[in-house]
């Protein structure tokens, strides 16, 4: 499908629906509770509260943070809060998911645990993920490497 031709509407709900984010911090709703801005976007798509928030727990638990469920984002560490954005990107089942330095606040402890779970979660749903890291050890999670320097793209295939 041609993006530029299609309406803001028709883009948004492929956003909503067919694509995840997950950005470096987070960028949690922080009057929503955990559970709430995982739901979020199912609740963007029509989805109602009950169903919505009982999906999103589902991804809490499977990113082990169900227990912060209740708790505000600012109330959280910063490993518990990009589980929780992780699974805000996986709640819909997107076929596409956009990680744009996903680990880039945490330590490596936390960091090596999201890049697992994110990846572990990727494979089982059959999802898409188009990562942007700096960090080696990062990329090291992913199937193919496609380096960017000084403007030009350059496909690693087979330099491994």
């Amino acid at each position: 499908r041609a993006l530029s031709a299609m309406p803001d509407s028709q883009r948004s709900a492929l956003r909503r629906g067919e694509f995840g984010f997950v950005f470096q911090f987070g960028q949690l709703v922080p009057e929503l509770s955990c559970v709430e801005n995982v739901a979020l976007p199912l609740r963007l798509n029509g989805v109602r509260r009950k169903e919505a928030e009982t999906r999103a727990l589902a991804w809490l638990e499977r990113l082990e943070v169900a227990d912060v469920r209740a708790k505000r984002p600012g109330e959280v560490s910063g490993g518990q809060g990009q589980r929780v954005a992780v699974a805000r990107s996986l709640v819909t089942n997107p076929r596409v998911l956009f990680a744009d330095e996903p680990t880039g606040a945490l330590d490596s402890l936390n960091g090596e645990r999201v890049m697992e779970l994110l990846t572990e979660a990727a494979r089982e749903t059959n999802a898409a993920v188009v990562l942007v890291t700096h960090e080696a050890r990062v990329a090291a999670y992913s199937d193919r490497e496609v380096v960017v320097r000084d403007g030009k793209a350059r496909d690693m295939a087979g330099v491994r």
